[in-house]
C-alpha cells in the first residue's frame, strides 16, 4: 500500500546542553528523546482487518464507521524533540499548586491528593491546568515545556513502524492499566516498566490515564490552514486510553477529543520539549 506523504522541511538537530540544575528548586523532569524523520501515523485498512477478526468491538467499530477518524494512515516528518517518559504525577503538581498559588484539583482532600498516590498520575484537570503547568515549570527551569502536538505523542508512543500497541500489536493486559486490567483505578507511573515502554522509552503510553495534546481535533490528513473554528468551542485531542476504558481505545492511534475545560478522572498529561 502506498501511503499519502506529509513530509515538512527537514532541519538539522542542533546541539543541546543539559541543565543540572534549575533557577527555584524545581527538580528537571525525567525526559526521553524522540529523533527527527518520518513515522506512520493513523490506523491502516490491514490493521482494521487485523483487529477486526481478533476483536469483537473492531467488527461494531468497522460497520459503525469508527475508524475514519484515524484514516487515512499517513507518513509525518518531525523535527527531534523529548517527551516525559512520564506522565506528570501528583507529586509533581503538588509542587506546582503550593509554589504558584494555582488552584486546588477539586478531587484532593485536605489540600493535598491521596494518601500513596504521590506517583500516580494527576487527574482531574483541564488543558487549560496543564498549560499553566508547563509555564510555571518553563519559567522556574528556564527551559521551554508544553504539551506534546497529537503527532509528537503517537510517534513518541509507537515509534517510526506503525505498530498498534507501544511494544508491538498484540494486546497484553500485563503491560498496561486498561479496564482489563481490573485495577479500577490510576497505579503508579512505573508499574510497566519495562514490559510497557514505547520504542522510545516512554512509559504508560497505553493506559493509566488519557493524555492531552495541544492538537486541535480535525481530520486527517491535517490541514497547514485550519478553517475557522466558528460557534461550535473547539476540541482537542487526549490520547493513550485509560484505566476506566478498554483496549480499543489504548491504541497507539486511536483518537478522543474533550474541550479545553474539560475535567475527568481519568485525563491527565505529559510534557514536552522541543530539540531544533
Amino acid at each position: 500500500m502506498t501511503l499519502p506523504s506529509n513530509d515538512t522541511d527537514k532541519k538539522k538537530p542542533k546541539a543541546t546542553v543539559r541543565v543540572i540544575e534549575s533557577t527555584v528548586n524545581i527538580p528537571l523532569p525525567i525526559m526521553v528523546p524522540v529523533p527527527e524523520g518520518e513515522f506512520i501515523m493513523g490506523t491502516s485498512d490491514e490493521q482494521i482487518m487485523q483487529l477486526y477478526w481478533k476483536e469483537d468491538w473492531a467488527q461494531e467499530w468497522h460497520e459503525d464507521g469508527m475508524f475514519r477518524i484515524e484514516q487515512p494512515q499517513h507518513y509525518v516528518y518531525l523535527p527531534p524533540f523529548e517527551i516525559g517518559k512520564y506522565p506528570v504525577t501528583n507529586a509533581d503538581y503538588y509542587r506546582f499548586v503550593f509554589q504558584s498559588n494555582y488552584k486546588l484539583p477539586k478531587h484532593w482532600i485536605g489540600f493535598r491528593f491521596a494518601e500513596g498516590t504521590e506517583n500516580h498520575p494527576i487527574v482531574g484537570i483541564s488543558k487549560l491546568d496543564a498549560e499553566a503547568y508547563c509555564a510555571w515549570l518553563s519559567k522556574g527551569t528556564r527551559r521551554e515545556y508544553r504539551l506534546p502536538t497529537e503527532a509528537e505523542w503517537e510517534k513518541a508512543s509507537r515509534g517510526s513502524d506503525g505498530r498498534i500497541f507501544p511494544w508491538g500489536d498484540e494486546f497484553d493486559p500485563w503491560r498496561c492499566n486498561t479496564l482489563e486490567s481490573g485495577l479500577e483505578g490510576t497505579s503508579s507511573v512505573e508499574v510497566y516498566i519495562p514490559a510497557g515502554l514505547s520504542p522510545y522509552n516512554a512509559a504508560d503510553m497505553c493506559g493509566n490515564v488519557f493524555e492531552w495534546t495541544s492538537s486541535r481535533f480535525l481530520p486527517y490528513p491535517f490541514d497547514p490552514d485550519p478553517p475557522p473554528i466558528g460557534k461550535e468551542r473547539p476540541r482537542y485531542v487526549v490520547r493513550g486510553g485509560a484505566w476506566y476504558y478498554t483496549r480499543r481505545l489504548a491504541r497507539c492511534a486511536s483518537r478522543e477529543s474533550y474541550v479545553e475545560d474539560y475535567i475527568s478522572p481519568a485525563v491527565g498529561f505529559r510534557i514536552c520539549r522541543s530539540l531544533d
